[in-house]
């Protein structure tokens, strides 16, 4: 076994340049998305306001300029292998030095309060929300996703049965979106998460959102079921912004893990257009 050490400051300054990255230059597979959606519309409103979408996806990139006002509230996701030592300092610290040092240098926004209900802005847009995972090796890895609340609020978690099939998933996803509206932004992504217990299945819907729009699970039940929940809920014809057309989802992401023979947890993370996330390795 050979041990590797990474400094804490290494991990500051990445978690930095990740979230300046993700909150100002959208996704390749999100943009591209957005394109191929402004070529099939046919509404002339939705087509308009697609057209808005890609422009300021460019604005932002071309001026480092925040996609969105609401810059979010980091989730950090980091896989480390079991042979990295991190000298120097916490993990969890240095992530949200990190994200404190990207939200005053990029001037976004500081959304984090202290307290859910004394409330309390904390000025630095922190703590982030920190998932880790161990696995062998000597990498570690960090995704991070700056979410906002337009989107997180109208997110949902269900107990299904364990008797319940792709017909009951499917029309949890619609009826979340049809709750949701225009109110978080559409065209819409849909992490799905389904199994494990009901705050594993939650973590991993969100989780799901970091998976590229443009690859299908590799489970053909999975892809199957993703392509049905897509063309069920643009059915609503919600549209862009709410405007009617074709494009109300961009793409419905499902991931999986076992869980208990009495249940089936279901979660759906909601993702406006500006689905933001950005990666490395350390």
């Amino acid at each position: 076994m050979r041990t590797r050490y990474i400094d804490a400051e290494i991990i500051k300054n990445t978690i930095k340049d990740l979230c300046i990255q993700a909150n100002t230059i959208l996704r390749p597979d999100v943009l591209e998305a957005i394109k191929e959606l402004y070529r099939r519309e046919s509404d002339g409103f939705a087509k308009n306001m697609l057209g808005a979408l890609i422009q300021n996806a460019d604005i932002a990139r071309r001026d480092k300029l925040a996609l969105c006002q609401d810059t979010g509230m980091v989730t950090v996701f980091i896989t480390v292998g079991g042979d990295v030592f991190i000298r120097g300092g916490n993990i969890t610290e240095a992530v949200n030095e990190g994200v404190a040092a990207a939200y005053e240098e990029g001037h976004f926004r500081k959304s984090v309060v202290a307290d859910p209900l004394l409330r309390g802005n904390t000025g630095t847009n922190t703590p982030a929300i920190v998932h880790i995972d161990v696995i062998g090796g000597d990498k570690l890895m960090i995704a991070v996703m700056p979410k906002g609340f337009g989107s997180e609020n109208k997110s949902r978690t269900i107990m299904l049965n364990p008797t319940a099939g792709s017909d009951e998933i499917v029309e949890f996803c619609v009826e979340t979106v049809k709750l949701a509206g225009p109110d978080a932004c559409p065209p819409y992504v849909l992490g799905v998460g389904l199994g494990g217990t009901m705050e594993q299945c939650a973590s991993l819907a969100k989780k799901a959102l970091l998976r590229p729009l443009n690859i299908a699970s590799s489970k053909p039940h999975l892809a199957e079921l993703e392509d049905r929940i897509k063309k069920k809920v643009n059915e609503l014809k919600i549209g862009v912004m709410g405007l009617g057309g074709a494009s109300t989802v961009l793409a419905a992401v499902v991931e999986t893990t076992p869980t208990h023979i009495a249940g089936l947890p279901m979660a759906v993370n909601l993702s406006c257009h500006a689905l933001r996330s950005a990666s490395a390795v350390i």
